[in-house]
């Protein structure tokens, strides 16, 4: 019988595993970085594409709210889930030219019935309160009393003098609307929500 003190000792082999190659540390991190940008540039894309759009301001028709060359973000998606709004500043393709867009205020919606006597903008037989519109602004042209279709939104520039809008062209269908113009970002003074 052996003796248990001299029997040999079993082996000493590495109990641990020899790790696998790794790729060295900067090409993981260069990958990871590249990974990163690719998912915020598919994220960015996806939403210039179908939220939000920067559009640039051409014309003087809503001064002094927006001005000529001001540069500002629409939300091409929020209309799928709220309703259009009075006072709400859309941008739409022009009815006598689609390849056009416009950017106008919303005076009235489906239903309502707007007029325009001197100037003064009346929806239901009620003035509107328009503090968007500076006195120097409005004009005296007069609009007679109709009925705002259904699917359509009357419309009108902020600078009622200089605006070619639903006084000229009608209510606009709700089908060439396709955005609502939600914050401004150039110039830098004039960064902010618009209203």
């Amino acid at each position: 019988m052996p003796d248990p003190e001299s029997a040999p000792a079993p082996s000493q082999e590495k109990t641990q595993q020899e790790p696998a190659p790794s790729q060295p540390n900067a090409l993981r991190v260069l990958r990871s970085w590249a990974l990163d940008l690719l998912i915020a540039v598919a994220i960015a894309f996806f939403i210039i594409l179908f939220v939000y759009l920067p559009v640039k301001v051409e014309g003087s028709s809503m001064e002094p709210g927006l001005e000529d060359q001001e540069r500002i973000v629409i939300n091409k998606l929020v209309y799928r889930w709220e309703s259009i709004s009075r006072g709400d500043i859309v941008v739409f393709h022009y009815p006598r030219d689609t390849r056009k867009s416009f950017i106008k205020r919303v005076i009235a919606v489906p239903g309502d019935r707007v007029s325009i006597s001197y100037g003064h903008v009346y929806v239901n037989g009620k003035p509107v309160e328009e503090p968007y519109v500076p006195e120097e602004f409005l004009d005296t042209r007069s609009y007679p009393e109709k009925i705002v279709p259904p699917n359509a939104y009357f419309v009108l520039g902020d600078h009622r003098s200089m605006s070619n809008d639903s006084r000229d062209f009608g209510p606009v269908s709700r089908s060439y609307i396709y955005g609502k113009a939600v914050f401004g970002y150039w110039p830098v003074e004039k960064m902010g929500v618009l209203r």
